[in-house]
Protein backbone atom coordinates (compact mmCIF):
# COMPACT_ATOMS: atom_id res chain seq x y z
CA UNK A 1 0.00 0.00 0.00
CA UNK A 2 1.05 3.59 -0.48
CA UNK A 3 2.38 5.30 2.61
CA UNK A 4 3.24 8.72 1.19
CA UNK A 5 0.97 11.74 1.41
CA UNK A 6 0.49 12.22 -2.33
CA UNK A 7 -3.16 11.64 -3.31
CA UNK A 8 -3.85 8.42 -5.14
CA UNK A 9 -4.69 8.61 -8.83
CA UNK A 10 -7.77 6.74 -10.01
CA UNK A 11 -5.80 3.67 -11.14
CA UNK A 12 -4.05 3.45 -7.78
CA UNK A 13 -7.46 3.63 -6.11
CA UNK A 14 -8.62 0.68 -8.24
CA UNK A 15 -5.52 -1.33 -7.34
CA UNK A 16 -5.84 -0.47 -3.66
CA UNK A 17 -9.45 -1.67 -3.72
CA UNK A 18 -8.51 -4.87 -5.57
CA UNK A 19 -5.76 -5.64 -3.07
CA UNK A 20 -8.08 -4.92 -0.15
CA UNK A 21 -10.63 -7.39 -1.55
CA UNK A 22 -8.03 -10.03 -2.35
CA UNK A 23 -8.70 -9.89 -6.08
CA UNK A 24 -6.22 -11.82 -8.25
CA UNK A 25 -4.76 -13.29 -5.07
CA UNK A 26 -3.20 -9.96 -4.15
CA UNK A 27 -1.13 -9.91 -7.34
CA UNK A 28 -0.37 -6.87 -9.47
CA UNK A 29 0.85 -7.67 -12.97
CA UNK A 30 0.89 -4.94 -15.62
CA UNK A 31 2.26 -4.95 -19.15
CA UNK A 32 3.75 -2.50 -21.62
CA UNK A 33 2.73 -3.64 -25.14
CA UNK A 34 4.46 -1.52 -27.83
CA UNK A 35 4.20 -2.32 -31.51
CA UNK A 36 7.75 -2.59 -32.92
CA UNK A 37 7.04 -0.29 -35.87
CA UNK A 38 8.94 2.81 -34.74
CA UNK A 39 10.85 4.42 -31.91
CA UNK A 40 9.30 5.19 -28.55
CA UNK A 41 8.50 8.83 -27.77
CA UNK A 42 7.79 10.89 -24.66
CA UNK A 43 4.14 9.76 -24.73
CA UNK A 44 5.28 6.16 -24.41
CA UNK A 45 7.51 7.25 -21.53
CA UNK A 46 4.37 8.26 -19.62
CA UNK A 47 2.89 4.79 -20.19
CA UNK A 48 6.18 3.10 -19.26
CA UNK A 49 6.49 5.07 -16.04
CA UNK A 50 2.86 4.35 -15.19
CA UNK A 51 2.91 0.60 -15.84
CA UNK A 52 6.32 -0.10 -14.35
CA UNK A 53 5.81 2.44 -11.57
CA UNK A 54 2.53 0.87 -10.42
CA UNK A 55 4.10 -2.58 -10.37
CA UNK A 56 7.05 -1.33 -8.33
CA UNK A 57 4.80 0.53 -5.92
CA UNK A 58 2.68 -2.52 -5.19
CA UNK A 59 5.46 -5.14 -5.23
CA UNK A 60 4.21 -6.45 -8.56
CA UNK A 61 5.75 -7.08 -11.96
CA UNK A 62 5.50 -5.76 -15.52
CA UNK A 63 5.77 -7.75 -18.72
CA UNK A 64 7.20 -6.29 -21.90
CA UNK A 65 5.07 -7.65 -24.71
CA UNK A 66 5.72 -6.69 -28.30
CA UNK A 67 2.47 -6.43 -30.25
CA UNK A 68 3.98 -7.86 -33.42
CA UNK A 69 0.82 -8.68 -35.38
CA UNK A 70 1.58 -6.56 -38.47
CA UNK A 71 4.62 -8.01 -40.29
CA UNK A 72 4.59 -5.26 -42.93
CA UNK A 73 5.70 -2.44 -40.60
CA UNK A 74 7.66 -4.23 -37.89
CA UNK A 75 11.38 -4.79 -37.52
CA UNK A 76 13.84 -6.24 -35.00
CA UNK A 77 15.73 -2.91 -34.99
CA UNK A 78 12.67 -1.32 -33.41
CA UNK A 79 12.50 -4.14 -30.88
CA UNK A 80 16.08 -3.47 -29.76
CA UNK A 81 15.56 0.31 -29.59
CA UNK A 82 12.44 -0.16 -27.42
CA UNK A 83 14.27 -2.42 -24.98
CA UNK A 84 17.15 0.05 -24.77
CA UNK A 85 14.79 2.96 -24.06
CA UNK A 86 12.94 1.15 -21.27
CA UNK A 87 16.15 0.11 -19.54
CA UNK A 88 17.62 3.59 -19.96
CA UNK A 89 14.57 5.00 -18.16
CA UNK A 90 15.49 2.73 -15.26
CA UNK A 91 13.01 -0.11 -15.57
CA UNK A 92 13.33 -3.86 -16.09
CA UNK A 93 10.56 -6.16 -17.24
CA UNK A 94 9.69 -9.48 -15.67
CA UNK A 95 9.28 -11.30 -18.99
CA UNK A 96 10.07 -10.35 -22.58
CA UNK A 97 7.14 -11.64 -24.61
CA UNK A 98 5.70 -11.31 -28.10
CA UNK A 99 2.14 -11.58 -29.33
CA UNK A 100 3.63 -13.87 -31.97
CA UNK A 101 4.42 -16.26 -29.09
CA UNK A 102 0.67 -16.80 -28.89
CA UNK A 103 -0.20 -17.15 -32.58
CA UNK A 104 -1.15 -20.82 -32.22
CA UNK A 105 -3.15 -20.15 -29.05
CA UNK A 106 -4.91 -17.17 -30.61
CA UNK A 107 -5.73 -19.24 -33.68
CA UNK A 108 -7.30 -21.89 -31.45
CA UNK A 109 -9.26 -19.17 -29.62
CA UNK A 110 -10.66 -18.09 -32.99
CA UNK A 111 -11.55 -21.69 -33.83
CA UNK A 112 -13.34 -21.91 -30.47
CA UNK A 113 -15.44 -18.85 -31.35
CA UNK A 114 -16.31 -20.38 -34.73
CA UNK A 115 -17.39 -23.61 -33.03
CA UNK A 116 -19.67 -21.54 -30.76
CA UNK A 117 -21.13 -19.87 -33.87
CA UNK A 118 -19.63 -16.56 -32.67
CA UNK A 119 -17.32 -15.98 -35.65
CA UNK A 120 -17.55 -16.40 -39.40
CA UNK A 121 -15.46 -16.05 -42.56
CA UNK A 122 -16.52 -13.12 -44.75
CA UNK A 123 -15.59 -12.81 -48.42
CA UNK A 124 -16.71 -9.16 -48.66
CA UNK A 125 -14.27 -6.43 -49.59
CA UNK A 126 -13.18 -3.88 -47.02
CA UNK A 127 -15.44 -1.32 -48.69
CA UNK A 128 -18.43 -3.66 -48.64
CA UNK A 129 -17.89 -4.48 -44.96
CA UNK A 130 -17.62 -0.79 -44.06
CA UNK A 131 -20.83 0.03 -45.97
CA UNK A 132 -22.73 -2.83 -44.37
CA UNK A 133 -21.81 -1.72 -40.85
CA UNK A 134 -24.25 1.18 -41.05
CA UNK A 135 -23.76 4.47 -39.24
CA UNK A 136 -23.87 5.52 -35.58
CA UNK A 137 -27.57 6.25 -36.07
CA UNK A 138 -28.45 3.41 -38.47
CA UNK A 139 -27.94 -0.32 -37.83
CA UNK A 140 -25.76 -2.42 -40.04
CA UNK A 141 -26.96 -5.16 -42.33
CA UNK A 142 -25.57 -8.70 -42.59
CA UNK A 143 -23.36 -9.59 -45.51
CA UNK A 144 -24.30 -12.73 -47.52
CA UNK A 145 -21.68 -14.72 -45.59
CA UNK A 146 -22.87 -14.13 -42.02
CA UNK A 147 -25.00 -17.28 -41.93
CA UNK A 148 -22.39 -19.73 -43.14
CA UNK A 149 -22.43 -23.00 -41.25
CA UNK A 150 -19.94 -23.72 -38.47
CA UNK A 151 -18.43 -26.51 -40.57
CA UNK A 152 -17.93 -24.25 -43.61
CA UNK A 153 -16.37 -21.51 -41.48
CA UNK A 154 -13.97 -23.97 -39.86
CA UNK A 155 -12.94 -25.25 -43.28
CA UNK A 156 -12.48 -21.77 -44.77
CA UNK A 157 -10.53 -20.52 -41.75
CA UNK A 158 -8.23 -23.54 -41.99
CA UNK A 159 -7.72 -22.79 -45.69
CA UNK A 160 -6.96 -19.15 -44.87
CA UNK A 161 -4.20 -20.38 -42.59
CA UNK A 162 -2.88 -22.72 -45.30
CA UNK A 163 -2.44 -19.79 -47.68
CA UNK A 164 -5.10 -20.67 -50.25
CA UNK A 165 -6.39 -17.12 -50.51
CA UNK A 166 -4.92 -13.75 -51.48
CA UNK A 167 -4.53 -10.77 -49.18
CA UNK A 168 -7.93 -9.22 -48.53
CA UNK A 169 -9.83 -12.08 -50.16
CA UNK A 170 -11.33 -13.23 -46.86
CA UNK A 171 -11.44 -12.13 -43.22
CA UNK A 172 -12.66 -13.67 -40.00
CA UNK A 173 -15.28 -11.60 -38.17
CA UNK A 174 -16.90 -11.93 -34.77
CA UNK A 175 -20.66 -12.48 -34.84
CA UNK A 176 -21.99 -10.03 -32.26
CA UNK A 177 -24.64 -7.40 -33.02
CA UNK A 178 -24.99 -5.34 -36.21
CA UNK A 179 -27.38 -2.94 -34.47
CA UNK A 180 -25.17 -2.25 -31.45
CA UNK A 181 -24.69 1.50 -30.87
CA UNK A 182 -20.98 0.78 -30.37
CA UNK A 183 -19.64 0.43 -33.91
CA UNK A 184 -16.76 -1.70 -32.59
CA UNK A 185 -19.25 -4.45 -31.73
CA UNK A 186 -20.79 -4.64 -35.18
CA UNK A 187 -19.12 -7.88 -36.19
CA UNK A 188 -15.53 -6.64 -35.90
CA UNK A 189 -12.64 -8.22 -37.79
CA UNK A 190 -10.65 -10.81 -35.86
CA UNK A 191 -8.19 -12.06 -38.53
CA UNK A 192 -6.92 -10.84 -41.90
CA UNK A 193 -4.71 -12.41 -44.56
CA UNK A 194 -1.21 -10.95 -45.01
CA UNK A 195 1.34 -12.81 -47.09
CA UNK A 196 4.36 -11.08 -45.57
CA UNK A 197 7.55 -12.22 -43.89
CA UNK A 198 7.35 -11.82 -40.10
CA UNK A 199 10.46 -10.69 -38.21
CA UNK A 200 10.15 -13.63 -35.77
CA UNK A 201 7.90 -16.31 -37.26
CA UNK A 202 9.20 -15.96 -40.79
CA UNK A 203 6.70 -17.38 -43.32
CA UNK A 204 4.98 -19.76 -40.90
CA UNK A 205 1.82 -17.65 -40.87
CA UNK A 206 -0.10 -15.77 -43.53
CA UNK A 207 -3.05 -14.83 -41.31
CA UNK A 208 -2.63 -12.42 -38.44
CA UNK A 209 -4.94 -11.46 -35.58
CA UNK A 210 -6.28 -7.92 -35.39
CA UNK A 211 -5.12 -5.86 -32.42
CA UNK A 212 -8.55 -5.88 -30.78
CA UNK A 213 -8.54 -9.67 -30.80
CA UNK A 214 -4.91 -10.23 -29.85
CA UNK A 215 -4.82 -7.59 -27.11
CA UNK A 216 -7.28 -8.97 -24.55
CA UNK A 217 -6.44 -12.60 -25.17
CA UNK A 218 -2.70 -11.94 -24.76
CA UNK A 219 -3.46 -10.14 -21.50
CA UNK A 220 -5.49 -13.14 -20.39
CA UNK A 221 -2.82 -15.68 -21.39
CA UNK A 222 -0.32 -13.77 -19.23
CA UNK A 223 -2.93 -13.25 -16.48
CA UNK A 224 -2.44 -9.50 -16.50
CA UNK A 225 -4.36 -8.01 -13.57
CA UNK A 226 -4.52 -4.39 -14.74
CA UNK A 227 -4.34 -3.70 -18.47
CA UNK A 228 -3.79 0.03 -18.79
CA UNK A 229 -4.57 1.75 -22.11
CA UNK A 230 -5.15 5.27 -23.33
CA UNK A 231 -8.59 6.85 -23.65
CA UNK A 232 -9.09 6.07 -27.34
CA UNK A 233 -9.50 2.41 -26.33
CA UNK A 234 -12.63 3.05 -24.25
CA UNK A 235 -14.93 2.08 -27.17
CA UNK A 236 -12.81 -1.06 -27.67
CA UNK A 237 -13.24 -2.25 -24.07
CA UNK A 238 -16.64 -3.97 -24.65
CA UNK A 239 -15.03 -6.14 -27.35
CA UNK A 240 -12.10 -6.84 -25.03
CA UNK A 241 -14.58 -8.04 -22.39
CA UNK A 242 -16.79 -9.89 -24.91
CA UNK A 243 -13.91 -12.02 -26.22
CA UNK A 244 -12.68 -12.92 -22.73
CA UNK A 245 -16.21 -13.71 -21.60
CA UNK A 246 -17.11 -15.89 -24.59
CA UNK A 247 -13.80 -17.74 -24.48
CA UNK A 248 -14.15 -18.22 -20.71
CA UNK A 249 -10.51 -17.39 -20.04
CA UNK A 250 -8.72 -15.42 -17.32
CA UNK A 251 -10.65 -12.15 -16.81
CA UNK A 252 -8.06 -9.47 -17.37
CA UNK A 253 -9.50 -5.95 -17.07
CA UNK A 254 -8.76 -2.88 -19.15
CA UNK A 255 -8.49 0.62 -17.63
CA UNK A 256 -7.97 3.84 -19.58
CA UNK A 257 -6.06 7.04 -18.87
CA UNK A 258 -5.41 10.20 -20.87
CA UNK A 259 -2.42 9.98 -23.15
CA UNK A 260 0.19 12.72 -23.21
CA UNK A 261 -0.44 15.70 -25.46
CA UNK A 262 2.58 18.00 -25.44
CA UNK A 263 2.61 21.52 -26.83
CA UNK A 264 4.81 22.34 -29.85
CA UNK A 265 5.12 18.59 -30.49
CA UNK A 266 3.68 15.85 -32.68
CA UNK A 267 3.67 12.29 -31.38
CA UNK A 268 1.98 10.36 -34.13
CA UNK A 269 4.39 7.64 -35.28
CA UNK A 270 3.18 8.20 -38.82
CA UNK A 271 4.02 11.90 -38.68
CA UNK A 272 7.35 11.29 -36.98
CA UNK A 273 8.24 8.77 -39.68
CA UNK A 274 7.28 11.39 -42.26
CA UNK A 275 9.71 13.86 -40.68
CA UNK A 276 12.48 11.27 -40.92
CA UNK A 277 11.71 10.05 -44.44
CA UNK A 278 11.32 13.57 -45.86
CA UNK A 279 14.59 14.72 -44.24
CA UNK A 280 13.10 17.40 -42.01
CA UNK A 281 15.19 15.80 -39.27
CA UNK A 282 18.35 13.71 -39.40
CA UNK A 283 16.93 10.50 -37.96
CA UNK A 284 14.63 9.04 -35.31
CA UNK A 285 17.16 10.10 -32.67
CA UNK A 286 17.52 13.66 -33.97
CA UNK A 287 17.71 15.79 -30.77
CA UNK A 288 14.67 17.80 -31.94
CA UNK A 289 12.49 14.69 -32.03
CA UNK A 290 10.24 13.81 -29.05
CA UNK A 291 11.53 10.23 -29.21
CA UNK A 292 13.20 8.87 -26.09
CA UNK A 293 16.34 8.26 -28.15
CA UNK A 294 16.22 11.85 -29.41
CA UNK A 295 15.78 13.22 -25.89
CA UNK A 296 18.65 11.03 -24.69
CA UNK A 297 20.94 12.28 -27.46
CA UNK A 298 19.96 15.84 -26.65
CA UNK A 299 21.03 15.37 -23.05
CA UNK A 300 17.81 14.64 -21.19
CA UNK A 301 18.27 12.35 -18.21
CA UNK A 302 16.10 9.40 -17.15
CA UNK A 303 15.43 11.15 -13.83
CA UNK A 304 14.13 14.28 -15.58
CA UNK A 305 11.70 12.30 -17.74
CA UNK A 306 10.46 10.21 -14.81
CA UNK A 307 10.01 13.40 -12.79
CA UNK A 308 8.07 14.97 -15.66
CA UNK A 309 5.77 11.95 -15.93
CA UNK A 310 5.21 12.03 -12.17
CA UNK A 311 4.38 15.74 -12.22
CA UNK A 312 1.79 15.52 -14.99
CA UNK A 313 0.03 12.69 -13.18
CA UNK A 314 -2.68 10.36 -14.47
CA UNK A 315 -5.97 11.82 -15.66
CA UNK A 316 -9.21 10.63 -17.22
CA UNK A 317 -9.51 13.65 -19.52
CA UNK A 318 -7.34 14.76 -22.42
CA UNK A 319 -5.43 18.00 -21.91
CA UNK A 320 -2.42 19.78 -23.36
CA UNK A 321 0.76 19.77 -21.26
CA UNK A 322 3.11 22.71 -21.83
CA UNK A 323 6.49 21.52 -23.07
CA UNK A 324 8.08 24.11 -20.77
CA UNK A 325 7.31 21.74 -17.87
CA UNK A 326 9.50 19.09 -19.50
CA UNK A 327 12.22 21.71 -19.98
CA UNK A 328 11.85 22.78 -16.35
CA UNK A 329 12.38 19.18 -15.22
CA UNK A 330 15.64 18.81 -17.14
CA UNK A 331 16.90 22.20 -15.94
CA UNK A 332 16.13 21.22 -12.36
CA UNK A 333 18.01 17.95 -12.74
CA UNK A 334 21.00 19.33 -14.61
CA UNK A 335 21.37 22.25 -12.21
CA UNK A 336 22.35 19.69 -9.57
CA UNK A 337 24.21 17.22 -11.77
CA UNK A 338 25.85 19.11 -14.64
CA UNK A 339 29.51 20.09 -14.35
CA UNK A 340 30.29 23.75 -15.04
CA UNK A 341 32.57 24.57 -17.91
CA UNK A 342 33.35 27.61 -20.05
CA UNK A 343 32.84 27.83 -23.81
CA UNK A 344 32.77 30.77 -26.22
CA UNK A 345 30.40 30.40 -29.15
CA UNK A 346 30.81 33.75 -30.91
CA UNK A 347 34.39 34.76 -30.11
CA UNK A 348 36.16 38.08 -29.99
CA UNK A 349 39.75 38.29 -28.77
CA UNK A 350 40.67 40.09 -25.56
CA UNK A 351 44.30 41.05 -24.94
CA UNK A 352 45.26 41.89 -21.33
CA UNK A 353 48.00 44.39 -22.07
CA UNK A 354 49.57 44.46 -18.60
CA UNK A 355 49.57 40.69 -18.11
CA UNK A 356 53.05 39.07 -18.39
CA UNK A 357 53.89 37.68 -21.80
CA UNK A 358 54.07 33.87 -22.01
CA UNK A 359 52.82 33.54 -18.43
CA UNK A 360 50.14 30.90 -17.73
CA UNK A 361 48.25 30.55 -14.48
CA UNK A 362 46.38 27.44 -13.45
CA UNK A 363 43.14 28.59 -11.90
CA UNK A 364 40.84 26.21 -10.04
CA UNK A 365 37.13 25.88 -10.67
CA UNK A 366 34.56 23.69 -8.94
CA UNK A 367 32.80 21.14 -11.10
CA UNK A 368 29.42 21.81 -9.51
CA UNK A 369 28.95 24.57 -6.94
CA UNK A 370 25.33 23.44 -6.39
CA UNK A 371 26.57 20.29 -4.67
CA UNK A 372 28.30 20.22 -1.32
CA UNK A 373 31.98 19.64 -1.97
CA UNK A 374 31.60 20.80 -5.57
CA UNK A 375 32.10 17.26 -6.98
CA UNK A 376 35.79 18.00 -7.31
CA UNK A 377 37.62 20.68 -9.27
CA UNK A 378 39.37 21.17 -12.59
CA UNK A 379 42.31 23.29 -13.71
CA UNK A 380 41.53 26.27 -15.95
CA UNK A 381 44.53 27.77 -17.81
CA UNK A 382 44.65 31.58 -17.87
CA UNK A 383 46.89 33.68 -20.11
CA UNK A 384 47.37 37.09 -21.70
CA UNK A 385 45.00 36.47 -24.62
CA UNK A 386 41.46 35.26 -24.09
CA UNK A 387 38.37 34.51 -26.15
CA UNK A 388 35.20 36.16 -24.87
CA UNK A 389 31.65 36.33 -26.27
CA UNK A 390 31.06 39.08 -28.81
CA UNK A 391 27.84 39.97 -26.97
CA UNK A 392 29.90 40.82 -23.88
CA UNK A 393 31.38 43.87 -25.60
CA UNK A 394 29.68 46.98 -26.95
CA UNK A 395 31.41 49.87 -28.66
CA UNK A 396 28.80 52.29 -27.36
CA UNK A 397 27.18 50.56 -24.37
CA UNK A 398 23.88 51.82 -22.90
CA UNK A 399 23.74 53.08 -19.33
CA UNK A 400 22.92 49.76 -17.62
CA UNK A 401 25.23 47.55 -19.67
CA UNK A 402 27.28 45.72 -17.04
CA UNK A 403 29.75 44.03 -19.35
CA UNK A 404 32.64 45.40 -21.40
CA UNK A 405 32.91 48.63 -23.32
CA UNK A 406 35.33 51.53 -23.35
CA UNK A 407 36.09 52.35 -19.71
CA UNK A 408 33.90 49.56 -18.33
CA UNK A 409 35.07 46.83 -15.96
CA UNK A 410 33.95 43.24 -15.33
CA UNK A 411 35.16 40.22 -13.48
CA UNK A 412 36.43 37.29 -15.50
CA UNK A 413 34.91 34.11 -14.03
CA UNK A 414 37.37 32.43 -11.60
CA UNK A 415 39.97 35.11 -12.47
CA UNK A 416 40.54 38.85 -12.31
CA UNK A 417 38.76 42.15 -12.76
CA UNK A 418 39.60 43.73 -16.11
CA UNK A 419 38.92 47.17 -17.57
CA UNK A 420 38.48 47.84 -21.29
CA UNK A 421 40.79 50.56 -22.63
CA UNK A 422 40.67 50.23 -26.42
CA UNK A 423 39.59 48.11 -29.38
CA UNK A 424 40.33 47.68 -33.08
CA UNK A 425 38.13 46.97 -36.10
CA UNK A 426 38.70 45.27 -39.40
CA UNK A 427 38.17 46.92 -42.80
CA UNK A 428 34.44 46.21 -42.57
CA UNK A 429 34.05 48.01 -39.27
CA UNK A 430 33.71 44.82 -37.22
CA UNK A 431 35.44 44.80 -33.82
CA UNK A 432 38.05 42.07 -33.90
CA UNK A 433 40.10 42.70 -30.77
CA UNK A 434 39.72 44.54 -27.47
CA UNK A 435 42.45 45.66 -25.11
CA UNK A 436 42.11 45.54 -21.36
CA UNK A 437 44.18 45.89 -18.23
CA UNK A 438 43.76 43.71 -15.18
CA UNK A 439 44.06 44.37 -11.45
CA UNK A 440 46.67 41.86 -10.20
CA UNK A 441 45.27 41.90 -6.64
CA UNK A 442 41.67 41.16 -7.76
CA UNK A 443 41.99 37.41 -8.21
CA UNK A 444 38.81 35.48 -7.32
CA UNK A 445 38.99 34.16 -3.76
CA UNK A 446 41.99 36.36 -2.99
CA UNK A 447 40.65 39.80 -3.97
CA UNK A 448 42.14 42.70 -1.98
CA UNK A 449 41.65 45.34 -4.67
CA UNK A 450 38.54 46.92 -3.20
CA UNK A 451 37.13 47.21 -6.75
CA UNK A 452 33.41 46.66 -7.23
CA UNK A 453 31.90 45.44 -10.50
CA UNK A 454 28.38 44.35 -11.36
CA UNK A 455 29.16 41.93 -14.17
CA UNK A 456 30.96 38.60 -14.53
CA UNK A 457 31.73 37.09 -17.94
CA UNK A 458 33.18 33.78 -19.08
CA UNK A 459 36.24 33.27 -21.26
CA UNK A 460 38.67 30.70 -22.67
CA UNK A 461 42.43 31.07 -22.98
CA UNK A 462 43.38 31.50 -26.65
CA UNK A 463 46.54 29.46 -26.28
CA UNK A 464 44.77 26.54 -24.61
CA UNK A 465 41.34 26.64 -26.23
CA UNK A 466 40.08 23.59 -28.09
CA UNK A 467 37.72 23.73 -31.03
CA UNK A 468 34.30 22.09 -31.13
CA UNK A 469 31.10 22.16 -33.15
CA UNK A 470 28.12 23.31 -31.12
CA UNK A 471 24.52 22.65 -32.11
CA UNK A 472 21.84 24.89 -30.68
CA UNK A 473 18.50 23.10 -30.75
CA UNK A 474 15.15 24.77 -30.38
CA UNK A 475 11.55 23.62 -30.64
CA UNK A 476 10.82 21.86 -33.91
CA UNK A 477 7.45 23.58 -34.36
CA UNK A 478 6.30 27.17 -34.01
CA UNK A 479 2.65 26.20 -33.59
CA UNK A 480 1.52 25.23 -30.09
CA UNK A 481 -0.60 22.41 -31.50
CA UNK A 482 0.94 21.41 -34.85
CA UNK A 483 -0.93 18.09 -34.94
CA UNK A 484 -4.22 19.98 -35.34
CA UNK A 485 -3.08 21.77 -38.51
CA UNK A 486 -4.12 20.58 -41.95
CA UNK A 487 -0.44 20.14 -42.77
CA UNK A 488 1.62 19.91 -39.61
CA UNK A 489 4.83 20.47 -41.58
CA UNK A 490 3.80 24.05 -42.34
CA UNK A 491 4.56 25.02 -38.73
CA UNK A 492 8.10 23.58 -38.67
CA UNK A 493 10.46 26.08 -37.06
CA UNK A 494 13.14 27.01 -39.64
CA UNK A 495 15.43 28.01 -36.78
CA UNK A 496 15.13 24.77 -34.82
CA UNK A 497 18.82 24.05 -35.39
CA UNK A 498 21.75 26.47 -35.47
CA UNK A 499 25.18 24.97 -36.06
CA UNK A 500 28.26 26.78 -34.79
CA UNK A 501 31.08 25.12 -36.65
CA UNK A 502 33.92 26.51 -34.54
CA UNK A 503 33.40 27.32 -30.90
CA UNK A 504 36.17 27.50 -28.32
CA UNK A 505 35.99 25.31 -25.21
CA UNK A 506 38.00 24.68 -22.09
CA UNK A 507 40.66 22.01 -22.68
CA UNK A 508 39.07 19.91 -19.93
CA UNK A 509 36.07 19.34 -22.21
CA UNK A 510 38.24 17.15 -24.42
CA UNK A 511 37.53 14.48 -21.79
CA UNK A 512 33.74 14.93 -22.05
CA UNK A 513 31.63 11.80 -22.44
CA UNK A 514 28.16 11.31 -23.94
CA UNK A 515 25.23 11.25 -21.48
CA UNK A 516 27.13 13.55 -19.10
CA UNK A 517 25.58 16.98 -18.67
CA UNK A 518 27.63 20.18 -18.74
CA UNK A 519 26.54 23.70 -18.03
CA UNK A 520 28.35 26.04 -20.37
CA UNK A 521 28.40 28.99 -17.99
CA UNK A 522 25.85 31.63 -18.98
CA UNK A 523 24.97 29.76 -22.20
CA UNK A 524 22.88 26.72 -21.27
CA UNK A 525 23.14 23.00 -20.63
CA UNK A 526 25.01 20.87 -23.15
CA UNK A 527 26.05 17.30 -23.73
CA UNK A 528 28.54 15.61 -26.02
CA UNK A 529 26.72 14.21 -29.03
CA UNK A 530 26.66 10.41 -29.12
CA UNK A 531 28.00 10.52 -32.70
CA UNK A 532 30.85 12.89 -31.84
CA UNK A 533 34.44 11.80 -32.51
CA UNK A 534 37.76 12.75 -30.95
CA UNK A 535 38.66 14.52 -34.19
CA UNK A 536 35.38 16.40 -34.35
CA UNK A 537 33.84 17.16 -30.98
CA UNK A 538 30.14 18.01 -31.21
CA UNK A 539 28.12 19.39 -28.31
CA UNK A 540 24.32 19.55 -28.31
CA UNK A 541 22.44 22.15 -26.33
CA UNK A 542 19.97 20.32 -24.14
CA UNK A 543 18.12 23.39 -22.92
CA UNK A 544 18.74 27.06 -22.26
CA UNK A 545 19.38 28.28 -18.72
CA UNK A 546 16.00 30.02 -18.67
CA UNK A 547 12.75 29.66 -20.58
CA UNK A 548 13.47 31.96 -23.50
CA UNK A 549 10.12 31.10 -25.12
CA UNK A 550 8.23 32.58 -22.17
CA UNK A 551 9.94 35.90 -22.89
CA UNK A 552 8.94 35.71 -26.55
CA UNK A 553 5.29 35.10 -25.60
CA UNK A 554 5.34 38.14 -23.33
CA UNK A 555 6.82 40.26 -26.11
CA UNK A 556 4.11 39.13 -28.49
Amino acid sequence: MLNDEKPLNFIEEIIEDDLHNGKHGGRVLTRFPPEPNGYLHIGHAKSICLNFGLAERYQGKTNLRFDDTNPVTEDTAYVESIKKDIQWLGFQWAQELYTSDYFETLYNFAVDLIKKDLAYVDDSTAEEIAAAKGTPTEPGVPTPYRDRSIEENLQLFQEMREGKYRDGEKVLRAKIDLANPNMHLRDPLLYRIKHAHHHRTGDAWCIYPMYDFAHGQSDSIEQITHSICTLEFIPHRPLYDWCINKLEIFPSKQYEFARLNLSYTVMSKRKLLQLVNEKYVESWDDPRMPTISGLRRRGYTPASIRNFCDRIGVQKRENMIDVSLLEFCIREDLNHSAWRRMAVLDPIKMVITNYPNDHVEELIGENNPEVEGGEGTRVIPFSKELWIERDDFMEEPPKKFFRLGPGLSVRLKHAYIVTCNDFVKDENGKVIEIYCTYAPNSKSGEDTSGLKVKGTIHWVSVEHAKEAEVRLYDRLFNDENPAAAEDFKQSINPNSLTIIEKAYIEPDLMEATPKKGYQFIRLGYFTLDSKSTTDNLVFNRTVTLKDSWAKEVKKG
